[in-house]
């Protein structure tokens, strides 16, 4: 007889939401590291985009039936502000997806550990022509003020929680629940295609503060964080914010007038679809 081994539930999501950001985290700053350390040789900015939105992709596939998928402590954050998630497991979320952020940027580390010292001859550099700090956190354009900057990860934000609560909300057009990661992840890549140019699109504080952390730690020093202005809080800050944002944005402008379900009324969508909840 096989014997199963089964975490207490908290630990399955734990367990789910690492390995869902560590699944993204992998795919994106490797599709970054291939563009930069090859001169886009071998990937260029559409091919960044790419990788971020099919790690979202693969990230919700592997974790979307445990924890949610949620890969991102904005996203945790704006469910449990509007009450769809207990604030007793947010910490713990918010913790699995920081070190899976962190994991992932030390194992793409090491797997291009000899291109990156033949890129910048083994002296890491945060910013300049051989800076390479930016494959694995965000850093702004020399243009951009905080200020903009800030606008931009709040706006950026907004946009990604608002359609994710848009592509959930069993009451409007949702898609099959197999489909749902495919959208979320085309989300992604079109924020990317389209907002991606003032700073990286960091949208997630766990996908900038965990490779942010391993940079500092493996190398790059503490001018990781005081880079750009000391740029490390933008992404933080401003993502949580623009997340609540987003999801009130959401409910009160369409979430909260949808009819009750009424066969006899024409545009309601009556189909049950399951979606995994952690409001328990």
């Amino acid at each position: 007889m096989a014997v199963r081994f089964r975490l207490p539930q908290l630990m399955r999501e734990a367990a789910a939401e690492f390995a869902s950001t560590f699944i993204l985290l992998t795919f994106g700053i490797a599709s970054v590291a291939q563009m930069v350390l090859s001169k886009s040789e071998f990937g260029n900015f559409f091919s960044v985009n790419f990788g971020w939105g099919i790690g979202v992709m693969l990230g919700c596939y592997w974790a979307g039936g445990i924890s949610g998928a949620h890969m991102n402590p904005a996203v945790t954050l704006a469910f449990a502000v509007v009450r769809r998630f207990p604030w007793k497991k947010v910490p713990v979320y918010w913790a699995a997806q920081l070190l899976g952020a962190f994991v992932a940027s030390a194992c793409v580390y090491g797997v291009y550990y000899d291109a990156l010292n033949a890129f910048d001859g083994g002296v890491r550099r945060v910013l300049g022509e051989k800076g390479t700090a930016g494959i694995w956190a965000t850093y702004p354009q020399s243009y951009l003020s905080t200020g903009n900057g800030f606008g931009d990860q709040v706006f950026g934000t907004a946009l990604l929680v608002g359609c994710v609560f848009a592509i959930i909300d069993k009451n409007n057009n949702t898609p099959d629940k197999g489909a749902t990661p495919v959208i979320i992840g085309l989300t992604v890549f079109v924020i990317g295609a389209t907002f991606g140019y003032n700073c990286g699109y960091a949208i997630n504080p766990a996908r900038d503060l965990g490779p942010r952390l391993f940079t500092a730690m493996a190398g790059w020093g503490a001018e990781v964080f005081t880079a750009g202005d000391h740029w490390f809080w933008v992404p933080i800050v401003g993502c949580f914010l623009g997340a609540v944002l987003g999801a009130l944005a959401y409910i009160g402008l369409i979430e909260m007038h949808h009819p009750e379900d009424d066969p006899s009324k024409p545009g309601v969508e009556l189909e049950n679809i399951t979606i995994k909840s952690n409001h328990e």
